[in-house]
C-alpha cells in the first residue's frame, strides 16, 4: 500500500512470488503524492518525543497534557476538512476507488502494522473484491479502542522484545567491534535504566546543535531500534556514546529534528480520528505511574495522555468491526517478540476472524516478518499463500530462521 515500502521490497516481493503479481502501491490520505495538510502545529511540538507522549522526567504529564491539547485544538482550528478525513474507513475506500481505476474486480493486499488494520477494514467492508490477504503484524481490532488499545500494549511488547537486544549487546563478538555493553546480558537493562535517568538529569550535546540527546530521546531510540536486528547495532553506538564523557552523539535522523508539519498531524490525525479516546480527566496521571513502574524501559509513555484525549469529533466515530463473516482467504504472519504490535494483541485479530484466517508465528522478533526480518520459513508460507492461495491446515509456528514451519 505504501510507495515507499513497494519501493524497498519491489524486487524481493516479485521474486518471491514468481512474477505472478503487478504490484501497486497506493499513498493513503496524507502521505506522500496524495493530498496533504497540515494543523499548523508548531515546531517545538513535532519533533517525534514531543509529538509522542513521554512524561517528564519525574513522571509528569502536565506538559503532555498542555501540548495535547495545543496540538489538538490546531488540528481543529486550522486542519479543516482534510485532516478530518484522514482515517481508517476512508482509506478503504480510496483502495476501493484504486482497485475500480485499476480496472480490477479484485484485490490482493499486503498490509502491515496499522495498514493490517486498515487492510482487514477492507476484506470486512468488500469480501468479494478480496483475492488473497496477508496481514502482517497487527494489533487488537477491538473497536471500542483501536489505536488507544494498540498504544497501551507497547509497554508489555518491549519487554518482551529488549532481552534480544541485550543478549546481542552482551554477545563477546560484540567486543571486536567496540559494541559490548555489558558481560551480562541481564545487566544490559540496568544499564539502560541508568544512563537514561542521568541524561533526564543531564542531556548530552549531540551532533545536531540545540537538540541535546536527553533521556526520553534515548528511549525513543530504543523503542524504533527494536523494530529490526539491523537496529541493534546503530542503538548500541548511541548508547555507548551517551555514556562516555569525551564523546558527542550522533542522533538518529529521525531524532534529529523537527517532523514537517504535514507529517507530524498525519500522525495523529488517523488514530485520533479513528476512535474516540478517553478524555483528559479520566485518570491517565495514575495510569502512567503505574505504567512506568511495571514497564520502566518505555516509562509511562503508552498510558500517557494524547491529543487524541482532546480531539473534536464532528460526527461519532465509527471504527469498523473485524468479524468471521467473510472469505476464508486470510492469511496472518506474526513475531512472537513485536515491539510494536504485540502477539496478544494479533490473537485478538485472529480470534475476531475465526476460520477466515491462519496465523504463522515467528521465532524471529521485530516488527515487521514478511521479507522483512529474515525468516526464511516465515517467507515462504506467505509466498507460497500468495502464489498458491493454498493457507496452512492450522496456525503454524516458525523457529527462528527455521527451514520449515512446525504445528503450533
Amino acid at each position: 500500500r505504501c510507495p515507499q515500502r513497494l519501493a524497498q521490497k519491489r524486487e524481493a516481493l516479485r521474486a518471491a512470488t514468481e512474477g505472478a503479481y503487478d504490484l501497486v502501491s497506493l499513498d493513503p490520505r496524507g502521505v506522500g503524492g496524495s493530498t496533504r495538510a497540515g494543523c499548523g502545529i508548531p515546531e517545538a511540538d513535532r519533533h517525534l518525543v514531543t509529538l509522542r507522549s513521554w512524561p517528564a522526567a519525574d513522571g509528569s504529564i502536565t506538559e503532555n497534557a498542555g501540548r495535547s491539547r495545543r496540538t489538538a485544538l490546531a488540528c481543529a482550528r486550522d486542519g479543516g476538512p482534510v485532516v478530518r478525513s484522514f482515517s481508517s474507513r476512508n482509506q478503504v475506500r480510496d483502495i476501493d476507488r484504486l482497485r475500480a481505476a485499476l480496472g480490477e474486480r479484485k484485490l490482493s493486499v499486503w498490509g502491515h502494522s496499522y495498514g493490517s488494520y486498515v487492510a482487514a477494514g477492507y476484506a470486512q467492508e468488500y469480501p468479494d473484491r478480496v483475492d488473497r490477504l496477508v496481514l502482517d503484524s497487527t494489533g487488537d481490532p477491538d473497536p471500542a479502542r483501536v489505536g488507544y488499545g494498540w498504544m497501551a500494549n507497547v509497554g508489555p511488547a518491549v519487554a518482551l522484545r529488549f532481552p534480544d537486544f541485550a543478549a546481542w549487546a552482551a554477545d563477546p563478538a560484540r567486543e571486536a567491534e567496540g559494541l559490548r555493553l555489558a558481560r551480562r546480558a541481564e545487566d544490559v537493562q540496568p544499564l539502560f535504566l541508568a544512563l537514561a535517568r542521568e541524561l533526564d538529569r543531564e542531556p548530552k550535546e549531540s551532533d545536531v546543535p540545540g537538540v541535546p540527546l536527553t533521556g526520553n530521546r534515548l528511549r525513543q531510540a530504543l523503542h524504533g531500534s527494536l523494530n529490526s536486528d539491523t537496529g541493534f547495532a546503530p542503538l548500541a553506538r548511541l548508547i555507548r556514546s551517551a555514556g562516555d564523557p569525551q564523546a558527542r552523539p550522533v542522533l538518529p535522523p529521525e531524532l534529529a529534528g523537527a517532523l514537517p508539519d504535514e507529517d507530524a498531524s498525519l500522525t495523529m490525525a488517523v488514530i485520533c480520528n479513528d476512535v474516540r479516546w478517553p478524555g483528559p480527566d479520566s485518570g491517565y496521571a495514575r495510569r502512567v505511574a503505574a505504567d512506568r513502574a511495571r514497564y520502566p524501559l518505555t516509562a509511562g509513555l503508552p498510558a500517557n495522555i494524547t491529543p487524541c484525549s482532546f480531539w473534536k469529533h464532528e460526527e461519532e466515530p465509527r471504527p469498523t468491526r473485524i468479524t468471521d463473516e467473510g472469505p476464508s482467504n486470510v492469511l496472518m504472519i506474526q513475531s512472537l517478540r513485536d515491539p510494536a504490535t504485540p502477539l496478544a494483541g494479533a490473537l485478538k485479530m485472529r480470534a475476531a476472524l475465526g476460520e477466515r484466517a491462519r496465523m504463522v508465528t515467528v521465532g524471529q522478533g521485530g516488527h515487521g516478518m514478511y521479507l522483512g526480518n529474515g525468516n526464511a520459513c516465515g517467507d515462504r508460507a506467505v509466498s507460497d499463500f500468495l502464489v498458491t492461495g493454498k493457507r496452512p491446515a492450522r496456525d503454524t509456528h516458525c523457529p527462528n530462521r527455521a527451514a520449515s514451519p512446525g504445528v503450533s
